[in-house]
């Protein structure tokens, strides 16, 4: 009834696809992508039932993990989100066992046409995303997992430099999933961006949404004061504080009162003290955007991280104009500027991998190979006259990657490659040890975003 085979990971190559497609000798196929798989009884039944009244291509389940710890077996619940067509990302977490219709596969491998070295697998679940995939939200099996580390030394996984190979390909077989599908978008043809005679009170403002940072924001306040912009520039400085209880408020309040250590500043401080209805860090943003002393570029600094150096604004501004560079089709500012940051602890000392400076962004198919990633880089900086039209969502989590997805649909984003900011991981990070439904819910909510995304390119 099932053939079973083995691939050690999400990360094979094309070859070994073909070799599972050509083998496969019984109606169902499983694929395994980790050893020592045990079933909870009847879970292989289960898998072919319910594949059998759907029919589907592929169906996959929630699961058990097993932890080796002090000698003995701990087990914990692990659920898996249901599939969507956005859920473009290339390490999509389908559990260790697929199950699918043989007669399914194997017309789907004969259409693979490119031989990948590492993109093998991820080919074929693109592939059969415009068919069936199906989430079982039940606990079939147990899979040993051998990955525990915590969410947030996990994060930047992706863009780690010695993952760089694996990321092209990634790469290269997405975007050819979007041209197969109408989704794809061709270098270079971009909307007007909006403009205004409306005059702004400065150039750029530095935008600090916070809640309960009680620890850090000073730190990310006086490195936004102490940055440097040449005339006829200006800047300020906007803290947006979402009804912190923890002494927040009174550590704005004390800097707005005068800070010795602050000598040399030339950027005004404003604190915005919201009400007491949702805002969120998407809500925060558009409170500050909209704000009639808003500059005309936003630049962002959240609360526990800095700037790199006393630059960074001026280097926003610099790229926005287009200061000793090249306008693109014309025009001297983009959409959205995006820095590159460095990984490190609260002292200051860099953290693996160090510097995360996206270089999987070309002019040519950034904006395509948008879909794929979890991320599109910090800081942000924004063109105020365009973010005013699209806005934030009024969410927590993923609100900077939904308005750059926008942006990037319709308009150029620029990319400063020097290292402009800090980005300082610490036990409050609110991705530092999220549990798995947390992680189920921000990952879903981004396959979300792209969904959307994906859908409005398809209709345009």
């Amino acid at each position: 009834m099932i053939s079973t085979f083995f691939l050690p990971g999400r990360v094979c190559p094309t070859k070994a696809i073909k070799e599972i497609a050509a083998k496969a000798s019984e109606p169902y196929t499983m694929i395994c992508l980790k050893p020592d798989i045990e079933w909870v009884y009847l879970g292989q039944e289960r898998m072919i039932q319910v594949m059998e009244m759907s029919g589907a291509t592929m169906v996959y389940s929630d699961h058990f993990n097993k932890v080796m710890t002090d000698g003995q077996w701990a087990i914990s619940e692990a659920p898996v989100i249901d599939y969507q067509i956005g859920a473009l990302r290339d390490d999509f977490d389908f559990g260790a066992v697929m199950l699918w219709d043989t007669a399914k596969l194997q017309a789907l491998v004969a259409e693979m046409d490119t031989d990948y070295e590492f993109a093998g697998l991820y080919d074929l679940r693109l592939r059969a995303s415009s068919v069936l995939l199906y989430h079982i939200p039940e606990y079939l099996y147990y899979e040993v997992e051998t990955d525990t580390r915590k969410s947030g030394e996990k994060l930047f996984d992706y863009v780690d430099p010695r993952n760089r190979q694996v990321q092209i390909e990634m790469e290269a077989c997405v975007t050819e999933h979007l041209k197969r599908i109408g989704a794809y978008l061709k270098p270079g043809e971009y909307k007007e961006l909006p403009v205004t005679d409306n005059p702004y009170p400065v150039t750029a403002s530095v935008i600090i949404p916070c809640k309960n940072r009680a620890r850090t924001i000073a730190d990310a306040i006086r490195s936004a004061l102490n940055q440097k912009v040449r005339a006829p520039y200006s800047f300020n400085v906007i803290v947006v504080d979402d009804n912190s209880t923890d002494g927040t408020a009174e550590k704005i309040q004390e800097l707005m009162n005068g800070d010795a250590s602050l000598n040399g500043a030339n950027g005004e401080l404003i604190y915005i003290a919201q009400d007491k209805t949702w805002h969120a860090i998407g809500g925060n943003w558009n409170v500050a955007i909209h704000d009639p002393r808003c500059g005309k570029y936003a630049i962002q600094l959240d609360s526990d991280d800095t700037y790199f150096d006393e630059t960074t604004v001026q280097k926003f501004i610099d790229k926005f104009e287009m200061v000793n560079g090249t306008c693109p089709n014309g025009k001297c500012f983009y959409g959205m500027v995006i820095g590159t940051y460095q990984l490190t602890n609260m002292a200051g000392e860099v953290l693996p991998p160090g510097v995360i400076d996206h270089r999987e962004w070309t002019d040519d198919n950034g904006r395509n190979n948008a879909l794929r990633i979890n991320g599109l880089g910090a800081p942000r900086g924004f063109y105020v006259p365009l973010l005013r039209t699209i806005n934030y969502p009024t969410t927590k989590y993923g609100e900077d990657y939904a308005v750059g997805l926008r942006i990037s649909r319709d308009y150029p984003i620029g990319r400063i490659y020097d290292v402009v900011y800090n980005c300082r991981r610490w036990e409050d990070n609110s991705d530092a040890n999220c549990d798995v439904v947390a992680m189920n819910r921000n990952n879903w909510y981004k396959d979300r975003l792209r969904t959307w995304e994906l859908i409005a390119r398809m209709n345009e």
